[in-house]
């Protein structure tokens, strides 16, 4: 029998990109498939496409504990995986940025993310065992420019995630990190959107900064070298299901084993020489 049969996963974010990747590759390889979205279209087409779906905003609490609810109503209170996948992008310089637009990514990137993973652990370990993957950034780990809040609430969820890994021992619930850099996704869309709500680049000293981040965050196309499709996040997280002992992280893509190998080698001033070398 597959390993997978009969196990339930939820995966957020799914209605485009890496979580509709991973959520329709977990489905094929046998595993009751929780995807979930926010908008009511989005949701549609999930479920035409044969997922079970769930409504999800979780910069929303009362929307996290219903999507719970309901999925512990459909799921007789079992679930074996989470994958964290939901998350934006918000653009702009540190300086710029006000609280009200660093609050709301943290509420979507980090603090939905915690209450929905703190809800769900109380089920893992009445089952004595649990997966939960964590959809972190090679921005989690290294710091760009104009990513500031992005950068912070990734940096954020690692801590969080290796707390909680060292909080676990024992109980055979593991947690797992996957670091992408460029994927093939609607990632910049998303991003120009936040950026147009709450930068405003014409009272910034940024002002040629912006200037190349909308020609980048508005480009068609693949976007960075080296992007990959999502299924290469799809490898990571089938690993981390299924490994007797899944990794603590997974690097996807060239850029994030090269900038995380070089962070280690190279001086600090050295390496914040190179970061801004390349294109924000």
């Amino acid at each position: 029998m597959n390993v997978s049969t009969q196990r339930a996963v939820l995966v957020t974010g799914c209605s485009s990109g890496i979580g509709y990747c991973v959520a329709k590759g977990l489905q094929a390889r046998g595993y009751r498939v929780f995807a979930t979205a926010r908008r009511a279209e989005d949701i549609a087409r999930l479920q035409t496409e044969g997922l079970e779906t769930l409504y999800l905003e979780l910069s929303d609490s009362a929307s996290i504990h219903q999507a719970v609810e309901t999925l512990l109503q459909k799921t007789g209170g079992q679930l074996y995986g989470l994958f964290n996948n939901a998350a934006y992008g918000q653009p702009g310089a540190v300086e710029d940025l006000s609280r009200t637009a660093l609050e709301a990514q943290f509420a979507s990137n980090l603090f939905g993310t915690h209450e929905l993973t703190c809800l769900l652990l109380p089920v893992m370990r009445r089952q004595g065992e649990g997966r939960i993957i964590q959809n972190s950034s090679i921005l989690g780990l290294i710091a760009m420019p104009m990513r500031g809040a992005y950068n912070a609430s990734k940096f954020a969820l690692e801590g969080l995630s290796d707390t909680l890994r060292l909080e676990l021992q024992g109980t055979n619930i593991f947690i797992s990190l996957i670091e992408p850099g460029p994927i093939r996704s609607r990632f910049r869309l998303n991003a120009l959107a936040m950026y147009k709500k709450y930068i405003d680049p014409s009272h910034s000293p940024h002002q040629a900064h912006y200037q190349q981040a909308e020609a980048r965050l508005q480009k068609q196309g693949d976007g960075a070298p080296f992007t990959l499709p999502p299924d290469a996040v799809l490898t990571r997280v089938i690993h981390a299901l299924e490994a007797k002992r899944p990794k603590i992280r997974y690097y996807v893509t060239f850029p994030t084993y090269l900038l995380t190998t070089l962070k280690w080698l190279l001086p600090h001033r050295i390496m914040d020489w190179l970061i801004r070398q390349l294109p924000t």
